[in-house]
């Protein structure tokens, strides 16, 4: 059986323009996300400062604009001035968020090098569990103050003349866990942040602040959290967070594929929270949303070192189906569909850790199946997302209902005049007829159909077989006076590229 599916996409009516944070992601000090991860002295690949260059080479194809550091429940706990100055000096520490020894190799200082070699920006989080204001606005001035201040000059007699100049701060992290280090009622937390907000832009007014929403809708306090937050910090932050992971652990793949629909709903929820709090305050001010901790987590909750206080023990090394690579499609394409709203999004995590990367110590990479959505995303979804109308065939899963076989949207770079279809087809046994009315743009003329797809759903990558699940250009789609014709096979990841006139 062959389904049936249409596109209608005008030029002229667009959702937003895509801020490429959009296609962030996260590195804590997490399992070996940084040691055995993006640092390894003495591995094969590694620079003279310790950095893998396998993994920089994996990660600069994936064109990632910010990453956020140092986490995540690590930074309730850290004391940033532990991870500058001499590597030789620095102490070793029992972490308490992840039960391990942080033994502090890698700092400020160290990633903001790292990313620099990557072509990214860093989001930097500050510690608001076991610490405050003080230590915050120390940071900021150390990071970003020229010269001519004490935590300045001290970057400086690090090495490190110019300041980093770090744009993006994020005010603690998911201070509602009762397992965060220093866990918060709402309303300690928004006064906490709003005073750490007025002081860190006294020191640089240019920086832009995210503060924490919920750790996730799941949360008994979730909506009341952001609410009350808001109203203690509105007018000195610029963004608030929202978190949320996605399984099949009861393996209802029809279902799992749909919860792209719940986070629909999650980002639709705080947007109207946060203008809820606009209204109240009469504020001039819109709110935006920064999805800073996103993926497919499988292992959440099970997955702990054996023993307490390893260095960089494998933590949440999650392997990556056909399946969670449609899923992981799906989030990214309701991510585009709220772009005028989710400005900044961090697949969480980016390497090692439930991630797209995977390393073996003083071995080789390989790349998860989640690896390939979101690589043709970042390149190919940058401009203008159009308010596409879909129509599609539906069905019903155990928690939603209506829930359309193609998922869809498109992107239009008029600087390059290229359109982008990304197209998941849900359907597990069928493959669908997508016919798309292109002809708001004139003539167009496809460049190529990319296709991820699978007969196994369970099908994974791995060191030993590391291109079992990987993308291909033969992808079937004609292009005639403005209408495409696609077919997309069953269970698909679709990127349809074409030029316009």
């Amino acid at each position: 059986m062959t389904l049936k599916s249409s596109m209608l996409v005008d030029k002229n009516f667009a959702v937003s323009e895509v801020d490429p944070r959009l296609y962030g992601s996260f590195i804590e000090h997490l399992g070996r996300a940084v040691y055995g991860g993006i640092y390894e002295p003495g591995h094969p690949t590694a620079d003279e400062n310790g950095f893998r260059q396998d993994a920089i080479e994996a990660i600069r194809a994936l064109n990632v604009p910010i990453i956020r550091y140092p986490g995540g429940n690590f930074i309730s706990g850290y004391n940033w001035e532990d991870g500058v100055g001499p590597q030789s000096e620095r102490k070793r520490q029992l972490e308490l968020a992840w039960w391990t020894t942080e033994p502090n190799l890698v700092g400020t200082n160290e990633f903001a090098d790292w990313a620099k070699l990557v072509g990214t920006e860093v989001m930097m989080a500050v510690n608001l569990g076991t610490r405050g204001i003080d230590a915050a606005r120390n940071l900021v001035e150390y990071c970003n103050h020229p010269s001519g201040s004490y935590w300045s000059d001290l970057r400086i007699s690090h090495g490190y003349r110019e300041p980093h100049r770090f744009k993006t701060w994020c005010l603690g992290n998911e201070m509602d866990g009762p397992w965060q280090i220093g866990a918060k009622t709402a309303v300690e937390y928004g006064r906490l942040a709003n005073e750490t907000a007025k002081a860190m832009k006294w020191v640089d007014p240019s920086i832009e602040l995210v503060a924490c929403g919920s750790s996730s809708s799941g949360m008994s306090t979730f909506a009341e959290w952001e609410a009350t937050v808001l109203d203690l910090c509105y007018d000195n932050v610029d963004y608030l967070s929202l978190h949320t992971y996605y399984n099949n652990n009861n393996n209802d793949t029809p279902n799992f594929l749909a919860k792209s629909l719940d986070m629909d709903q999650f980002i639709q929820s705080v947007a109207a929270i946060c203008d809820y709090v606009k209204a109240k305050k009469r504020s001039k001010k819109k709110l935006m949303l920064s999805l800073d901790e996103w993926n497919v987590w499988n292992s959440i909750g099970t997955s702990r070192a054996e023993e307490r206080w390893g260095v960089a023990p494998p933590e949440f090394e999650d392997v990556y189906t056909h399946e969670d690579a449609l899923a992981v499609g799906c989030f990214l394409i309701t991510l585009l569909k709220h772009a005028d709203r989710v400005k900044m999004g961090c697949i969480a995590q980016l390497i090692n850790v439930i991630a797209p990367i995977m390393t073996e110590d003083n071995g080789s990479l390989w790349l998860q199946t989640t690896y390939y959505p979101f690589l043709h995303a970042s390149n190919y979804g940058r401009g203008t997302v159009l308010q596409s109308i879909v129509s599609s065939d539906k069905y019903d899963s155990k928690d939603f209902t209506d829930v359309p076989y193609l998922e869809a949207i498109s992107v239009y770079n008029e600087e390059q005049g290229t359109v982008t279809i990304f197209a998941v087809n849900r359907h597990l046994e069928d493959r669908m007829e997508l016919n798309v009315d292109l002809r708001s743009f004139g003539n167009a003329e496809l460049i190529e159909h990319i296709v991820l797809e699978s007969d196994d759903l369970k099908a994974v990558n791995t060191k030993l077989n590391p291109r079992n699940v990987v993308p291909h250009d033969g992808g079937q789609t004609t292009v005639d006076n403005g209408k495409v014709h696609a077919m997309l096979g069953k269970a698909s990841w679709n990127v349809i590229r074409l030029r316009t006139s």
